[in-house]
């Protein structure tokens, strides 16, 4: 199969025109878009931006982007109206086509708990658990306390996802939202960043429950299903014995991180 153009520019003239990458920020957008489709019929288009080659640093993207970041959408529909940031594509595409709020939410009330919940994960549960993927296994040597400290901070965001889903099956109004999508993506590869999902068992619960929606798995294959979701990580440790041989030592690493510095699991 011959290999995709490397995109150079927008290819579409009408509807939402989606530029992205697999990643826990990128299926935001993904994934609201296939809810939307499926829930209303309103297709879109979409681009492969592949972060590995910098792509989205490029003239012609951060003309849309200017942050040079994954995803962006362009409205066609609204003048070429381009929306960067996952947090803001999320409330543009339910403020502008779920009418009957399927996604998202008319009391007053619940849309602040929404946009708090997803604030939450904008400045925390995203860059904390950021960190900690770069700190346990993108760094050229390990440096114990970036590892400790943003995995112990990924350990007590979560933690605070749990505690809250333990009365609740979504975290607004009992109700699958946008509010959920902001931090569905990061929950999904936690055990890739080094936090065992299985210790936050009315997280997990949460995580199948939006895991097992159409929608959701297409949204995560756009543009291809990514090899670090829970599910995938878990089969690879059992196919594979190198890779769990590392893995294994990679939770040793941080095992022993956290007891140099003393850290102590607590949430809030």
């Amino acid at each position: 199969m011959a290999e995709p153009q490397r995109p150079n520019g927008l290819i579409a003239n009408k509807g939402i025109e989606l530029l992205t990458w697999g990643t826990p920020n990128g299926v935001k957008a993904s994934i609201i878009l296939e809810e939307l489709k499926e829930a209303y019929g309103k297709d879109y288009t979409w681009q492969g931006i592949n972060i590995g080659q910098n792509i989205q640093k490029e003239e012609w993207f951060t003309k849309l982007g200017p942050n040079g970041r994954i995803p962006v959408i362009v409205d066609h529909d609204k003048g070429g109206f381009a929306v960067q940031e996952g947090l803001a594509i999320l409330a543009y595409l339910t403020r502008h086509y779920d009418p009957d709020h399927k996604f998202s939410f008319t009391d007053p009330l619940d849309i602040s708990r929404a946009e708090q919940w997803m604030a939450w994960q904008h400045g925390g549960l995203g860059p904390m658990q950021g960190q900690a993927n770069h700190f346990n296994r993108f760094t050229k040597e390990r440096i114990p306390y970036g590892m400790q400290r943003y995995t112990g901070e990924t350990e007590r965001l979560v933690g605070i996802l749990d505690s809250h889903l333990k009365t609740q099956d979504y975290l607004v109004g009992n109700k699958y939202s946008i509010a959920d999508i902001a931090s569905f993506g990061w929950v999904n590869i936690l055990n890739f960043s080094g936090v065992d999902i299985d210790q936050f068992p009315n997280l997990k619960k949460w995580w199948q429950r939006i895991n097992e929606r159409p929608a959701v798995q297409r949204g995560l294959a756009v543009p291809s299903k990514g090899g670090f979701g829970n599910e995938s990580y878990k089969q690879r440790l059992k196919d594979d014995s190198e890779f769990a041989g590392k893995e294994k030592e990679l939770r040793d690493a941080i095992g022993k991180a956290k007891e140099q510095y003393g850290y102590v699991y607590k949430s809030p």
